[in-house]
C-alpha cells in the first residue's frame, strides 16, 4: 500500500490571515500526533500572504481518512479554517519511490 501525498492550496479571505495564520500551526501540531501521519509542514507564499499551502503525508489512504475524521480536523479545518477561506483545493498523489 502506498503512502499519500496531499497537497492542500488555501486562499484565504481578504482580512482574515491572522486568524488563519493562527489556526493552521494548532493543526500542524495535532496532525503530527497521529500515527499515520509522516510529515505536515505549512507554507505562505512570499508574494502573497493569502496563499498557504499544507504539504501531509500519511501511511496510506486509510490514514488520510482517518485524519479527516479526527476531533482536531472537523475543529479546525471544517469549523475554524474553512469559514475564512476563498478558495481551497486538496490534491491527493500515491507516492510511487
Amino acid at each position: 500500500m502506498p503512502q499519500l501525498q496531499v497537497i492542500a492550496r488555501y486562499t484565504v479571505s481578504a482580512g482574515k490571515e491572522d486568524e488563519v495564520a493562527a489556526l493552521v500551526p494548532q493543526l500542524a501540531k495535532a496532525a503530527r500526533t497521529e500515527p499515520g501521519n509522516l510529515a505536515f509542514d505549512v507554507y505562505r507564499s512570499f508574494d502573497d500572504p493569502r496563499s498557504v499551502v499544507l504539504l501531509e503525508r500519511y501511511v496510506s489512504r486509510q490514514a488520510f481518512a482517518e485524519h479527516r475524521e479526527t476531533e482536531h480536523f472537523k475543529r479546525l479545518v471544517l469549523d475554524g479554517i474553512v469559514p475564512l477561506l476563498d478558495d481551497r483545493a486538496v490534491e491527493l498523489f500515491d507516492v510511487t519511490d
